[in-house]
């Protein structure tokens, strides 16, 4: 918006003694429209469009505050600021649950009336365009740093910043920087693959190595206990950037003490990842130590039924036993809100575990659901809808009554997700997994470029059904498809949203420690 194509009206009964302020905006290129009383100003608003008014709030006849009551009748959303003398606060309350925009003491200065115009008629402008020259700028660094990442710390950070990047350039809606960035992650996800392929089994002996799922709870979590009541959410599929976008609906009522970002262990799916973190070990080793607790991808049953046996073992086993643990899973509306109810008998554990798996059914959702196919297309409005779940879900209403007892919070997942949209062929038998990000059987058949594959799950610490079974997982954003039904399959769950595989939004998620404010 040019400053020539802006009209101001002023209203205020001294609009005389005004003048040099006028001629000074007007040099500017604003057009303003001086009138001394609220009724003439009120018969210009219905009559003609106004992108801003400025108000004076002590006028004779038709006060500041009635006249501000008429131009809401007329056009509700036209930006008004307040001109006053009287700092009064029953006067400035009710200006402002009028909805004013904002409001200047007398006397005011030309400069101080610009600075509040650029800052309500330019900023999302002067925003978008100071986000582009900075991406600009930033872009360099960030190719140099996708091909000069070497460790996990390196892979972290720059997640994190394209991350960053992605919410900015949403934010001022420039679909060409967007495209570039996204041309970043692709490249970067490429890399990413290689980087996993090269060091993930060297992960398990080497000292550099990242928190893994079976270490993020005793390296993280474990430390801040210190026998103060603890409530650890664990929101099944949440990504780094979703975590971004819901941190400050928490943030009015929690201090963020600590933000981590810590590695899932492949598979990047729920009863790997899952049990892993609260058995404080590796699959394989669950399976040996706890076999009455550990299921197959080829077994019948649910897959995470003992997590809570787990975590009361694990605590047993770090010298933790003696505290008093609850767990909670979440599958619908009606359990959000029984953990509401029960929140008196929760607050008493030392540690209550509400695992929550409402993002996890929204990305399936996205795949069986035409409704939410529409309202998810992307990335972009992925984070729009776990906003506004979030926003008005009992979750948060949960959240709200932790922070008021001052029960310390810890937030994290455990794993990502991600948008996948082109097929790699594979061929397997019967007994053959069925996840689309990673298959585990025998005698598979794949592209070797797209996958890395655990010819010997040992190595990756996972269990296998038969002495020939191997893993595969899927690299960047590619799914897993059978020959059989081919085009069927693959326009099915093409551009939907899958976990099991390699890719930074699986692999780097995010555990966060809170403190009630």
């Amino acid at each position: 918006m040019n400053n020539e194509q802006i009209k101001i009206i002023w209203i205020d009964d001294e609009i005389d003694l005004l003048k040099p302020h006028i001629l000074f905006l007007e040099k500017k290129g604003y057009t303003v429209f001086p009138i001394n009383n609220g009724y003439d100003a009120l018969e210009e608003i219905q009559n003609q469009t106004f992108d801003l008014v400025l108000l004076d709030e002590n006028m004779p006849g038709l006060s500041g505050l009635e006249t501000l009551q008429g131009i809401k009748k007329i056009k509700s959303s036209i930006p008004v600021v307040m001109v006053t003398k009287n700092e009064t606060e029953d006067i400035m309350e009710e200006a402002i649950g009028a909805h004013i925009t904002d409001y200047l003491i007398k006397p005011v200065n030309p400069n101080q009336i610009l600075l509040t115009l650029k800052r309500l008629l330019h900023g999302k402008n002067i925003v978008k365009e100071k986000t582009t020259i900075n991406y600009q700028q930033e872009f360099r660094n960030i190719a140099f740093d996708i091909s000069q990442a070497r460790d996990h710390q390196d892979w972290a950070e720059l997640y994190k910043k394209l991350v960053q990047w992605e919410i900015e350039l949403e934010k001022i809606d420039n679909s060409d920087l967007l495209n570039i960035l996204q041309s970043q992650k692709t490249e970067a996800n490429g890399q990413f693959f290689k980087f996993i392929q090269r060091n993930y089994t060297d992960w398990f002996t080497d000292d550099d190595k990242p928190i893994l799922s079976h270490t993020a709870f005793d390296q993280l979590v474990k430390p801040t206990l210190n026998g103060k009541k603890t409530v650890l959410l664990m929101i099944d599929n949440l990504r780094y950037d979703q975590w971004q976008v819901i941190k400050p609906l928490i943030t009015p009522y929690y201090n963020v003490k600590e933000e981590h970002s810590y590695y899932s262990i492949l598979p990047t799916a729920t009863q790997y990842a899952r049990n892993s973190f609260f058995a404080g070990m590796m699959p394989l080793e669950i399976e040996k130590r706890y076999p009455q607790y550990w299921k197959n991808d080829t077994d019948d049953g649910k897959k995470n039924d003992f997590e809570h046996e787990l975590f009361n073992a694990h605590l047993k086993h770090i010298g933790q036993g003696n505290l008093n643990t609850s767990y909670h899973k979440i599958l619908n509306v009606r359990g959000e809100k029984k953990l509401v109810d029960d929140f008196h008998s929760i607050k008493q554990k030392d540690i209550a575990v509400i695992v929550y798996n409402f993002i996890d059914i929204l990305s399936h959702a996205r795949t069986d659901n035409k409704i939410i196919k529409q309202m998810i297309r992307g990335d972009k409005t992925y984070r729009s809808v776990t906003y506004n779940w979030f926003e008005n879900s009992h979750l948060l209403e949960f959240i709200k009554m932790c922070a008021q007892e001052k029960l310390n919070l810890v937030i994290t997942t455990d794993h990502g997700t991600i948008f996948v949209k082109d097929p790699s062929k594979v061929i397997g038998d019967r007994e053959t997994s069925t996840n689309l990000r990673y298959k585990l059987g025998r005698n598979l058949q794949y592209d070797k470029k797209d996958v890395l594959v655990a010819d010997y799950p040992e190595d990756f610490h996972l269990p296998k059904v038969n002495i020939s079974s191997k893993y595969i997982f899927a690299k960047e954003d590619l799914f897993l498809a059978y020959p059989n039904n081919y085009n069927h399959f693959v326009n099915y769950y093409k551009n939907t949203y899958q976990h099991g595989g390699i890719s930074l939004e699986e692999m780097i998620i995010p555990l966060t420690l809170l403190e009630a404010k």
